[in-house]
């Protein structure tokens, strides 16, 4: 069962020729990606704003439906962790370094650039906390749970190997077991290294950026070289150690941690304007929910460039990001039923995002507001220069740097098992020399995305590589259906009782 897969070799030699040509030829990949970028965004916006609505319906869609008394196991299956580590790890895994990147950067930046208000306006502050929340809300999470539903489902109940390739048998039949199954499953490893490198560049940077800001050390490619060097060797010595001890161990810290800075934050800011903010954005978003999932704005260009640049590459980092998460999510959801499942995957995590959003994004305008200049700064730079007009500011970036540190450690080691487990036939148990090889990958292209173009590399290599997995996201989907809609009809009786045969 460990037996290395041709999917191993094929996705390490596009990744390898990725990284060569990313070393010859800088300008060249930078331009290459910039122009798929430009490309699919272009041509194919409306195409992911439809394709994520639907997911998230049909996410929504199961919490309600009868199949969501399934478990993802045996009907006696228990699940393996409890309530509590289960979420950790998941939301540790989802999203950890993106929020920490974001939290305020991405608030502040909507507030001097809104996509409809003038910038500065308090109409514009209540714009740049709806669309964040959008951006980070059910629609990211309904990606991953779409993904690791499938998952789980076919693994854990159906019996089939733990592949993408594998949730498509329903509707693409025995074809999964030959060539095209390999071309499914190589299609879903690139996706995964390319999206985990990005967020591991963005935490690099981060990193850099903490470190220039407090210590004064130089914010630039060597400095960042130095830190995912360091990190890897951080990162591989966790997945040495396996799933249960190192990734658990290491979620559980993470979570102490992002309390800890969520709470010098909100105490330290404005804590009843922050509140205020999330409860009113919160109805601002579910009112306007519809209308931010399908605006694509076809007649005005300035409204398009901006939804190009966060909507559309917020759906495609999800999109890239899914194979991973929805593997390592599935791998430790056995045992739960779909309801519970989706309601945990789907609802919880939004809302702790909220939350986060709602402390990180207002304390960034008011610093702002204040007559503080924050958008003199890096992106990766606002966070500390935030925590420089609060009380405890040393502390605060203290916490923030070594949260950000085992959110990556976190991330690329959790990347290295599922990244092992899609190039093994799907086993559970990847040799470690497979997992060593993907972390060096992973690694070497964040470093190739931050060498060849910095920040914007990382955005432009998303957006491509998510592309081609939207696809197969949408025959997953149908897949899943398919299969539940006969499971039903087989059990229809039971589903009348409302209960599930033992």
């Amino acid at each position: 069962m460990n037996k290395v897969s041709n999917v191993f070799w094929i996705t390490i030699v596009l990744v390898a020729i990725a990284v060569i040509f990313g070393v010859i030829a800088p300008q060249g990949f930078e331009d290459l990606t910039g122009n798929l970028q430009g490309f699919i965004t272009t041509s194919f916006g409306w195409y992911y704003l439809i394709l994520v609505t639907t997911i998230v319906i049909f996410c929504i869609f199961l919490i309600f439906s009868p199949v969501g008394a399934i478990k993802l196991g045996k009907p006696d299956e228990e699940p393996e962790y409890t309530k509590r580590t289960w979420f950790a790890m998941l939301f540790s895994a989802g999203m950890g370094i993106g929020l920490v990147f974001w939290g305020a950067a991405e608030p502040l930046s909507h507030f001097m650039t809104p996509p409809l208000a003038e910038g500065g306006t308090n109409e514009a502050y209540k714009e740049a906390m709806r669309y964040t929340f959008f951006h980070w809300g059910i629609h990211a999470w309904g990606i991953y749970a779409l993904v690791a539903l499938a998952l789980a489902y076919f693994k854990f109940r159906k019996g089939e190997p733990g592949l993408i390739s594998a949730t498509l048998k329903p509707v693409l039949g025995k074809s999964m077991e030959g060539p095209l199954g390999v071309v499914v499953d190589v299609i879903a490893v690139f996706a995964t290294v390319v999206g985990v490198a990005t967020t591991l560049g963005f935490g690099a940077a981060q990193i850099n950026g903490g470190l220039s800001y407090l210590l004064g050390v130089p914010n630039n490619f060597t400095v960042q070289f130095i830190i995912i060097a360091v990190v890897t060797v951080l990162f591989m010595i966790s997945a040495w150690s396996g799933l249960g001890k190192g990734i658990k161990y290491l979620s559980n810290t993470n979570m102490v941690l992002a309390i800890a800075l969520f709470l010098l934050v909100f105490f330290a800011g404005p804590t009843i304007l922050s509140l205020n903010m999330f409860t009113d954005t919160i109805g601002t978003y579910l009112q306007s929910l519809a209308r931010m999932s399908f605006r694509i704005a076809p007649l005005d260009e300035g409204h398009r460039s901006w939804i190009n640049g966060w909507t559309i590459f917020y759906w495609a980092w999800w999109i890239s990001w899914s194979p991973f998460v929805g593997i390592f999510i599935a791998r430790v959801s056995r045992g739960r039923t779909i309801r519970e499942f989706i309601i945990g995957v789907l609802l919880l995590p939004a809302l702790v995002s909220f939350l986060w959003f709602a402390v990180f994004g207002t304390a960034a305008i008011e610093v702002q507001n204040s007559g503080v200049d924050l958008t003199q700064f890096a992106t990766e730079e606002v966070l500390f220069a935030i925590f420089n007009e609060f009380p405890w500011s040393a502390l605060l970036s203290i916490v923030a740097v070594t949260l950000i540190s085992t959110f990556f450690i976190t991330s690329a080691d959790s990347a290295t098992f599922v990244l092992g487990m899609q190039t093994t036939n799907g086993s559970l148990t990847p040799p470690n020399s497979v997992k060593l090889t993907w972390g060096v990958a992973q690694s070497a292209v964040a470093l190739i995305l931050l060498y060849s173009g910095g920040l914007q590399a990382l955005q432009n290599a998303l957006i491509a590589a998510a592309f081609p997995f939207s696809f197969i996201m949408l025959l997953m989907m149908l897949s899943l259906y398919k299969s539940l809609a006969k499971e039903k009809k087989e059990l229809g009786l039971y589903f009348k009782q409302k209960k599930l045969p033992k």
